[in-house]
């Protein structure tokens, strides 16, 4: 008996050092560590509790819900990418900016290569989740945007931001599985997504002149009968 109670503790794993940090910080570590390993539908709240070594009450003042976690973890990212904007790259065009600027956040997303490929596969089935994930990727985006020096203000700069979300989250799914140091593969896919990005925002400039050529139209219109008018006038007296 002395034995075996012997071999079943050897076998108990050592308990895990204590996280550093806030209880916010050590709460996103370890939702993004169980993320990397699960699915999000699959990860339950005292699960992330018991991983970041808080109690439910902490948790629940930091956060409401799992994606809620994930949206702090995507504004820290943002934080960082607009803390490092490199001022030599002012006098590039707004594609090398961008290019710049993206290439960065997947430096700092290269710790979290898993979770990111573990929210892809669970997005591809389940719409509502898709859904979400695409909004905090536009507001991240309009950030990121601001960081190229591209405006993301009003309706053309919202949809600015939802193409590039689409953009990016194609360059997402060749860079989870780019192993090569060099990630020559996601180099080249946000080569190409960003030459797609341009002739988009070039239609949408375009798009977006037709309004207000049509509404310069329609007040030279408006103006032109009463012009007539006045002169007819002018021609009865």
């Amino acid at each position: 008996m002395a034995r075996k109670a012997t071999r079943s503790r050897a076998r108990r794993p050592a308990p895990k050092a204590p996280r550093a940090g806030s209880p916010r910080e050590r709460i996103i570590e370890a939702f993004m560590e169980l993320l990397a390993e699960n699915p999000i539908e699959r990860i339950g709240l005292a699960e992330i509790a018991s991983s970041a070594g808080v109690s439910l009450a902490d948790l629940r003042g930091e956060f409401s819900s799992p994606l809620a976690i994930l949206a702090a973890h995507v504004k820290e990212i943002d934080r960082k990418v607009l803390s490092e904007i490199d001022p030599e790259m002012a006098e590039e065009s707004p594609r090398e900016r961008l290019f710049d600027v993206l290439m960065r956040r997947l430096e700092l997303l290269a710790p979290h290569k898993q979770a990111v490929r573990s929210l892809l596969r669970s997005a591809r089935s389940d719409p509502p989740l898709a859904l979400a994930l695409n909004a905090l990727a536009v507001r991240s985006q309009q950030w990121m945007l601001t960081a190229a020096g591209i405006s993301a203000a009003g309706p053309k700069g919202m949809l600015r931001a939802q193409g590039l979300s689409c953009l990016y989250a194609n360059v997402l799914r060749t860079w989870v599985d780019d192993e090569d140091e060099g990630q020559a593969r996601t180099l080249a896919a946000l080569d190409r997504e960003l030459a797609r990005g341009q002739r988009f925002s070039g239609l949408l400039d375009e798009l977006c002149r037709i309004p207000e050529a049509a509404c310069a139209f329609r007040q030279r219109m408006r103006g032109a009968p009463r012009r007539g008018r006045d002169r007819d006038a002018r021609v009865a007296a």
